[in-house]
C-alpha cells in the first residue's frame, strides 16, 4: 500500500515549512506533492530549493483549495492520498497508524483521525474528543450518511482525512463551484464508494488563526451552506434508516437554532435574532440539537458501528 501526501498552498511559505517537514518526518515512506496555487511569495523558491524527494506543482493560476486538491490527487501515484493544508501538519506517526488500520480493515475508503486545534506559535488549544470505541473502528457505508445527518459521523477537516484515491477519483473528487464545506461535500460522494474507519488518536494539527478561511465567513452563509450539505446528505440515507431521520424542514430549523446560538456567543445580536426566529418555536427542531449535541458528547450511537474494533 503506497500513500501520497498532498499539501496546497498559497502564499504562505512559513507555514508550509513546517507542513512540508511534518511529511517529510513521516515513519511510513511516501510520496509527497505540493500543489502551488499560483503562489507570488518565495513559496517556488523555497520549494525547489528542497530534496528531489518532493513533486513540485505550480498551477498557472489560482484554482482555489478544491481545484489545487484535485490537481494534486491526480498527480499522485499512492492508492491512498493524505491532505495538508499549508497551516496545518502531521504527527510523524500518521501515515504508519492509518496504514495498519485500513490493513484490518480494507473495505474503507476514507479514514478519520482526531486532531490538536493550536495557534499560530503551535500552542494547544483543545482536542476534538474521542467518539468511538477502542482506538479505531469503522462505520459500515450504509450507515455513513444517516449519521452525518444526526451529526454521528464527523468527518474532520482535510489534516484528519485520508482517502482512497480511485474512490476520490469515482466521486468527480472536490466541488470547484462551492465556497464553503467544500471537503464535507466530497466526503459525502466517496462515502457511497466504501466503509468509513475513524482513529481515536490525534495524529493531525489544525491551526486556528484569523487568517483561516472559516474564519472569513459570516454566520448566515456558513448556515446556508450546511444546509445544502445536509441536503447532499439526506437523498443519500439508505433505505434502511429512511424512516427513522426528520423531515428536511426540521433539519433547516435546527440549523437555525444551532447558528443563531453560534451567534449569540459571538454577540451578534440581530443575526442571532433573524436565525432563531421562527425556528425557536419547532420543539421537533429543539429535540434535534439536543440529540446532535449529546452525540457529541457521548460519541457515536452504537447501532452504527459493528461490535468488532479495529487495533491501529
Amino acid at each position: 500500500m503506497k500513500f501520497s501526501i498532498v499539501i496546497t498552498t498559497y502564499n504562505r511559505v512559513e507555514f508550509l515549512k513546517r507542513a512540508i517537514a511534518s511529511a517529510l518526518n513521516q515513519t511510513l515512506p511516501c510520496e509527497i506533492i505540493v500543489v502551488d496555487n499560483a503562489s507570488t511569495d518565495n513559496t517556488a523558491d523555497y520549494v525547489q530549493g528542497l530534496s528531489d524527494g518532493i513533486t513540485y506543482h505550480r498551477n498557472p493560476t489560482n484554482t482555489h483549495h478544491a481545484g489545487a486538491v484535485n490537481e494534486g490527487v491526480r498527480i499522485a501515484t499512492g492508492d491512498w492520498v493524505k491532505f495538508i493544508d499549508d497551516d496545518d501538519y502531521l504527527a510523524s506517526n500518521c501515515l504508519e497508524v492509518i496504514k495498519n488500520a485500513i490493513v484490518a480493515h480494507p473495505a474503507a475508503v476514507i479514514c478519520s483521525c482526531q486532531a490538536i486545534q493550536v495557534d499560530t506559535q503551535a500552542k494547544e488549544l483543545s482536542r476534538t474528543p474521542k467518539t468511538g470505541p477502542g482506538d479505531a473502528f469503522f462505520i459500515p457505508q450504509e450507515a455513513i450518511h444517516y449519521g452525518m445527518l444526526l451529526e454521528q459521523v464527523p468527518f474532520g477537516t482535510p489534516i484528519q482525512v485520508a482517502v482512497k484515491r480511485d474512490a476520490f477519483l469515482k466521486a468527480k473528487g472536490w466541488d470547484r463551484t462551492m465556497t464553503g464545506c467544500v471537503e464535507i461535500d466530497a466526503w459525502i460522494r466517496i462515502a457511497e464508494y466504501g466503509d468509513a474507519l475513524f482513529i481515536n488518536q490525534p495524529l493531525a494539527y489544525r491551526t486556528i488563526w484569523p487568517g483561516g478561511y472559516d474564519q472569513r465567513i459570516d454566520l448566515a452563509n456558513r448556515r446556508d451552506v450546511n444546509f445544502m450539505i445536509k441536503e447532499r446528505i439526506y437523498k443519500r440515507i439508505d433505505s434502511k434508516y429512511r424512516d427513522q431521520v426528520p423531515s428536511l424542514e426540521v433539519v433547516r430549523r435546527y440549523l437555525n437554532l444551532h447558528w443563531g446560538i453560534v451567534a449569540l456567543k459571538q454577540r451578534k445580536w440581530g443575526i442571532a435574532t433573524s436565525l432563531c426566529f421562527p425556528a425557536s418555536f419547532s420543539l421537533p427542531a429543539w429535540q434535534l440539537l439536543r440529540q446532535a449535541r449529546t452525540m457529541r458528547r457521548r460519541g457515536f450511537e452504537s447501532s452504527l458501528i459493528p461490535k468488532m474494533t479495529i487495533a491501529p
